[in-house]
């Protein structure tokens, strides 16, 4: 018996009828219900229908002509049947189509038009997760990392801030997107693959598939290193929106090094995440770098994800914190303390600041890390020297 109900929202008859015989064909989901209307409001009566059939998933195509209505019902959907997951298909030359549906609860995105084994690799992935402890029905969060200007230490800050979400919450990975990755660097490792491999078997990319490019480190961090050398042709914005759209569903917290890198796929990438940290230095120069790669990054979406995090902090006579945020458009986050020799040594040694001992600036990070995720239901806090003392 098919292990998965599905109940299919298509505004184009054809394309409903497609969508359930392409559900059905994957012998591990059954249509339950269909609908040609999508929710406009959480009291539509087709919502009270859907939520009678008690689905697994929902499967809901995004027409063309259309899309405004259906990330509306997509988020209706998502708050009203909160233990369904919310599948979407779509076109997938729109990168930023992808973000807003991945925003307002989708689970998976699906390029349109859909074949069987899209459809069955989804449910897979699914079902999988679903039998993972503490994974039923969550996405991960991602937090990404950038430099107000070269040199402001957005990878430590990220290689760090990582250890530290591992070491409270377990199940999580680092991400480095830096036109050079220096994250292997950073943790010690020699990483086989690269972000570059994952993107170029996307077609075939699920969740064993994306581990086996990722490299573990000691603690238990999962690590998609950066390239080695300069790409002589980048992947392209959806490529990305479809990577992470499998790292979300594979790993509580997912955090990207951006480093210095300012495009598109930059900024799809903060647009997907919980918070954009831009790392500055409490300087002229710095700070307003930071507002023109907050302006920037925040071009194709809202600002209210940004803030700021003054690394190598140390009071300024005459520094005014309400009149940075308030030119910059960002609030100051977090300080973390100026400890450029205990950095440098961590970084020459491959042995990362969260691994050493008692330190102000381990202290610091781990600090930031508990307060990302202050406000998530299934915190489990734990101390940061859960780390071994090197």
């Amino acid at each position: 018996m098919p292990e998965l109900s599905v109940a299919v929202f298509a505004t184009d008859n054809d394309q409903r009828a497609v969508l359930q015989v392409l559900v059905d064909g994957t012998n591990v989901a059954r249509t339950v219900t269909t609908s040609a209307t999508l929710p406009l409001a959480a009291n539509d009566p087709v919502i009270r229908k859907t939520q009678a059939f008690a689905p697994d998933v929902i499967l809901l195509d995004i027409a063309t002509d259309g899309i405004t209505t259906a990330l509306r019902a997509i988020e209706l959907l998502h708050q009203e049947l909160p233990d369904c997951a919310v599948f979407a298909v779509g076109p997938m030359t729109q990168p930023q189509l992808i973000v807003s549906a991945m925003r307002a609860g989708v689970r998976e995105y699906i390029e349109r038009p859909p074949t069987t084994t899209d459809l069955l690799e989804a449910f897979v992935r699914l079902t999988s997760t679903r039998r993972k402890p503490g994974r039923e029905g969550s996405r991960g969060k991602v937090f990404t990392i950038v430099n107000a200007k070269g040199g402001s230490g957005a990878t430590t800050v990220a290689v760090n801030l990582a250890l530290a979400l591992q070491s409270i919450h377990h199940d999580t990975a680092l991400v480095d997107l830096a036109s050079l990755g220096h994250c292997a660097l950073h943790l010690n490792l020699k990483p086989a693959f690269t972000v570059s491999d994952a993107i170029t078997n996307l077609h075939r990319l699920d969740s064993s598939l994306l581990k086996s490019f990722m490299v573990p480190h000691e603690h238990g961090l999962q690590v998609l290193a950066g390239a080695a050398t300069h790409a002589a042709n980048e992947p392209s914005v959806s490529d990305f929106a479809r990577l992470f759209d499998t790292m979300v569903g594979l790993f509580r917290y997912i955090v990207v090094d951006a480093s210095s890198r300012l495009d598109s796929a930059t900024r799809l990438v903060s647009n997907l995440s919980e918070k954009t940290l831009l790392i500055a230095h409490a300087d002229v120069a710095s700070l307003w770098s930071a507002g023109r790669v907050a302006q920037y990054l925040g071009e194709t979406g809202s600002r209210d994800r940004f803030a700021l995090v003054l690394n190598r902090y140390r009071k300024v006579a005459g520094f005014n914190e309400a009149e940075t945020e308030a030119a910059i458009g960002a609030p100051v986050l977090w300080r973390i303390p100026n400890q450029y020799f205990a950095v440098s040594s961590a970084i020459d040694r491959g042995v990362p600041l969260m691994q050493q001992s008692n330190t102000e600036i381990a202290r610091s990070i781990a600090g930031l890390a508990e307060h990302l995720t202050k406000d998530d239901l299934d915190v489990k806090r734990a101390a940061w020297s859960l780390f071994k003392t090197v």
